[in-house]
């Protein structure tokens, strides 16, 4: 594959930016499509995705974990924390310290969606991974934690590396 990358002087020129964003915007269209493509089936959406995703990394995270991780309103959360705990994916449990948290754990069915979800994108990423090496890799962590907000860097960490 051919690739016009900028000389490593030029690379903060709008125009070599221009075309990392848009790098970017393709990337995320086909690492989320053939997930997209399963949600649809089911009638879920990518906030599905999200919260199967995270309460399966963090089996009994409190709901107001989930909503510091997503980053959206306790509305858009219950609207999609209903659905998946109606169709049998995700089950909650009051906490034993604190009987107002409300702990999120995925089911056995919400495991095995959440891992059918997961596979085509750890393919697409280990592919992608074996192809540009070690180094690359290493940058491209490098360039993404970057672009979080350095306020939130510290808890981004933390979740990665658990």
């Amino acid at each position: 594959m051919h690739r016009r990358l900028p000389p490593s002087n030029l690379y903060l020129r709008e125009e070599e930016l221009r075309r990392g964003i848009e790098l970017l915007y393709f990337a995320y269209r086909d690492f989320t499509g053939a997930p997209d493509a399963m949600l649809a089936k089911r009638q879920f959406g990518r906030a599905h995705h999200r919260v199967l995703y995270f309460v399966g990394r963090n089996p009994g995270i409190p709901v107001s974990g989930l909503l510091k991780i997503l980053r959206i309103t306790k509305q858009s959360l219950s609207r999609v924390l209903s659905q998946l705990m109606e169709e049998g994916y995700i089950t909650q449990e009051q906490g034993v310290m604190d009987r107002r948290q409300r702990l999120l754990t995925l089911t056995e069915k919400g495991k095995a969606y959440e891992e059918e979800l997961f596979s085509s994108q750890r393919e697409r990423i280990a592919l992608a991974y074996k192809k540009a090496g070690p180094e690359a890799v290493s940058g491209f962590w490098e360039v993404l934690l970057n672009i979080v907000d350095d306020e939130n860097k510290e808890s981004v960490l933390k979740q990665i590396e658990k």
